[in-house]
């Protein structure tokens, strides 16, 4: 796939902030978890309040940076590969962040893939809405490694899950790093575990130590390289 400004730097640099007032964590998604693939909307629509209307009415709202795009492999822009639900991920063009409102909140953890060859990212978790209140979590997002695997023609490739615990209820989420180069994708609520409904394999805790030295590895590979997400 051609190498364009697309999908805007995936950042995130798998690395935990210190001082951070959750920890990172892997558990059985629970039954009542929701999931968000983006698949259904269309290459760099705005995903807005997709999922607050029906038959997907969960009360979540995204702020209007934020977009949906495709993998070019299927049509798309998007300088990715090996997202875990086929073909469309989450990312924005513009801001710092994107935000998540919850209307209903959740609590529990939270969790999603993502992948950032050139910058960090972060992600906030609040218990108001529009990135308000009282902050339940912080996680920050090492860079990860651009290996072509398991999609050679997508640089942003591949996705890497994390997630975080939390005590509260939650309504807010920020995704943060630099714009168009950071990718998210099965976001779930509910779970410090993601869910890779294309049967991705979720790391055991044992292995995030190695996830963070790939990020460490990734992060000086993507800061020669500097592409961004859109192809």
């Amino acid at each position: 796939m051609t190498n364009s400004t697309f999908l805007k730097r995936l950042i995130p640099q798998f690395m935990m902030a210190a001082g951070a007032s959750a920890t990172c964590a892997f558990t059985a998604p629970k039954a009542e978890a929701v999931v968000l693939t983006f698949e259904g909307i269309g290459d760099r629509q705005p995903v807005e309040n997709f999922y607050d209307t029906a038959p997907q009415d969960f009360g979540i709202v995204f702020s209007d940076n934020a977009e949906a795009i495709i993998d070019v492999d299927a049509g798309g822009t998007g300088n990715f590969g090996g997202e875990p639900s086929p073909d469309t991920v989450l990312f924005f063009a513009t801001g710092n962040a994107a935000t998540m409102n919850v209307s209903n909140g959740f609590d529990t953890g939270f969790s999603f893939f993502y992948s950032a060859i050139g910058d960090p990212g972060f992600i906030t978790v609040y218990d108001g809405l529009n990135s308000t209140g009282n902050v339940l979590a912080t996680l920050g997002l090492p860079t990860t490694p651009s290996n072509g695997a398991p999609d050679p023609t997508g640089e942003f490739s591949p996705f890497f899950p994390i997630g975080v615990s939390f005590t509260g209820t939650a309504r807010s989420v920020d995704f943060g790093g630099n714009a168009n180069f950071i990718g998210f994708d099965n976001i779930t609520l509910s779970s410090a575990t993601p869910d890779p409904t294309t049967g991705t394999p979720v790391p055991e805790p044992s292995s995030t130590l190695s996830l963070l030295v790939l990020g460490a590895l990734g992060a000086g590979y993507g800061m020669k390289r500097k592409r961004q997400l859109k192809a």
